[in-house]
């Protein structure tokens, strides 16, 4: 008889959807129907027993196709690219638990490698935004029950968080807002007029790279300063019409997207828009929240911090002293100046976002995807390790966009033989430690590398 489990959590965007209902079939190795997910997760489920996965490692033969080989010839070939290498990166974590992530940092250190993740390409600003200036920010939960006034910054949850509207912002009722959509007002500041904007109470269309500007006006509106009559597109009437309401609101949340990290000023941006969170919560309460993109991947940044007091771009070179330094230890720019000799892939895929240069640097290097599906990033690597999906086969724990830690859990097996991410990274840092002691036995130098490259 097919089992119903309840409260399984979404393996797709940050807001980490917890309450999805998955039926398996009654052997329990197919999922049958996913219930509350939105289309995008509920593809994630359905394709963990699609016909298409790559059930073994694959390595690049030198004719240029792939063969199969064991998972213990995998972490062999891995261990070694990363023994021989001066230099290794090892970027990605968008889609791993945090015991993946934490045992990643274990092969990093041990290796001497650059440790990084997504948010190197995405929300990195937003950190650096908030080592300067704090971050007033809530829970997702605090703001779908107390707040009045939602400002959607430069994001389009419409698209890229499906049900963030739906369970924390817009639509739900909360413990003070019981009529749910009626008793909020919905504010949407966005170059594009998004499907967002089409819910929103007001839409202001700020010209392009212009954020800022706006962000000061909003500023120089509320301390009671005159402004000129019009800022970033932007009339001066409009702009004084929502300065009022937020002032005026019980609890507000702004959330901002990658149209403030990715446009003119980034980290500038989100500077300033906490700043006038700050200013806000001189007449009343306001919260601030980045809009993450993938489900965990506000949990390098945690478990990092934790692990050695930075969020990402870590240099571990110096192995057991960690050194962080944005623009010079982050994935791209490594890549673009070619000082990276190795490179492994987890979790995400580079193939696809980064630019093309950095792709070609990094090509001329043993390249190892560690990814459950086929990618841009599998296609061109020299091995390919398939693992189970965390949310789906391998239980674990993520952090949602807001930094609250959720358990999530599998709801079928992996396909026969296939390991975690935490398990491959153990298995990787305990050849590590053996080609060390080989080493040590036999003298200072060390062996020729090994990594096998594909043929141009």
């Amino acid at each position: 008889m097919p089992k119903k489990i309840e409260n399984v959590g979404c393996p797709y965007c940050g807001v980490c959807c917890d309450d999805l209902v998955v039926t398996v079939s009654d052997d329990g190795k197919k999922i049958l129907e996913v219930e509350n997910a939105c289309a995008i997760g509920n593809q994630i489920f359905h394709h963990a027993t699609g016909g298409e996965r790559v059930k073994l490692p694959r390595l690049r033969q030198p004719d240029g196709t792939y063969k199969d080989i064991s998972y213990d010839e995998a972490v062999d070939y891995a261990a070694k690219v990363l023994y021989n290498a001066k230099k290794p990166l090892i970027y990605g974590f968008g889609s791993t638990n945090c015991e993946g992530m934490a045992a990643a940092a274990k092969v990093a250190e041990r290796a001497g490698a650059v440790l990084d993740n997504c948010a190197s390409i995405c929300h990195g600003s937003s950190f650096l935004a908030i080592f300067d200036n704090g971050y007033p920010s809530c829970t997702l939960g605090e703001t779908k029950n107390r707040a009045d006034v939602i400002v959607y910054w430069g994001a389009n949850p419409a698209h890229a968080h499906p049900r963030h509207m739906s369970r924390y912002s817009i639509f739900p009722r909360g413990f003070f807002t019981g009529k749910g959509h009626k008793s909020r007002k919905i504010i949407v500041i966005d170059p594009r007029h998004t499907d967002t904007a089409q819910v929103a109470d007001i839409y202001l269309q700020v010209k392009q790279g212009h954020d800022y500007d706006l962000f000061n006006a909003f500023r120089t509106a509320i301390r009671g300063h005159e402004i000129p009559a019009e800022v970033a597109g932007i009339k001066r009437e409009q702009i004084l019409e929502v300065a009022n309401i937020m002032k005026k609101a019980r609890f507000g949340t702004i959330f901002y997207g990658m149209g403030l990290c990715h446009s003119d000023g980034r980290n500038h941006n989100v500077d300033i828009a906490i700043s006038l969170t700050r200013d806000l919560n001189d007449h009343t309460k306001w919260t601030i929240m980045a809009m993450r993109g993938h489900y965990n991947i506000t949990g390098p940044g945690a478990v990092w911090s934790w692990q050695y007091g930075y969020p990402y771009c870590l240099d571990l070179t110096k192995k057991d002293i960690a050194h962080m330094n944005p623009g010079e230890t982050s994935s791209v720019d490594l890549a673009m100046r070619d000082e990276v000799d190795a490179f492994i892939n987890i979790g995400t895929d580079a193939g696809a976002h980064f630019p093309i240069e950095a792709v070609k640097h990094l090509r001329k290097h043993p390249w190892i995807t560690i990814d459950p599906n086929i990618c841009m990033a599998s296609e061109i690597s020299d091995l390919h390790i398939p693992v189970g999906i965390v949310g789906v086969e391998v239980p674990g724990i993520v952090y949602r966009m807001d930094n609250v830690p959720i358990q999530y859990r599998k709801v079928i097996d992996p396909p026969e033989g296939v390991i975690s991410d935490e398990e491959l990274f153990e298995r990787i840092h305990k050849r590590l430690s053996e080609l060390d002691a080989e080493e040590a036995a036999k003298g200072p130098a060390k062996a020729a590398p090994a990594g096998v490259r594909a043929e141009e």
